[in-house]
């Protein structure tokens, strides 16, 4: 996963998120803060650049003090295919496993993807 830090490289997020309302609405928030000075200490992350298909967002690691605080872990994704997220879950660094998370989003399949991930895992969802 990058993370995008170039305001033009944000500001150009924005504009495509923009058009893909209201679904992109958890990650759209965030990648407007940060492209404005990121007062909340967020970061964007995606998994190509500039064609990508997942955008995620969450606190900078380095900001979490509770693992097991899943509000402040909290993670916002936009995807434009369930193979994208499933693999996000699967095997990147960037949702780990160790801590409590919640996972924001607004698409169909988030939560079936979600669940199929956790049971190959032996994971507990709520």
């Amino acid at each position: 996963m990058l993370i995008l830090r170039c305001p033009a490289q944000l500001q150009l997020l924005e504009e495509t998120l923009r058009k893909s309302l209201p679904t992109t609405l958890p990650v759209l928030g965030t990648v407007m803060m940060v492209a404005r000075g990121n007062p909340a200490s967020h970061e964007v992350l995606v998994d190509s650049w500039p064609h990508f298909g997942i955008v995620l967002t969450r606190l900078r690691p380095e900001e979490h003090r509770d693992p097991m605080d899943y509000y402040t872990n909290q993670l916002s994704v936009f995807y434009r295919d369930k193979g994208a997220l499933q693999a996000l879950l699967e095997g990147t660094e960037a949702v780990t496993q160790e801590r409590a998370f919640q996972i924001l989003g607004m698409q169909d399949e988030l939560d079936e993807a979600v669940q199929e991930v956790a049971s190959a895992r032996g994971l507990k969802v709520e």
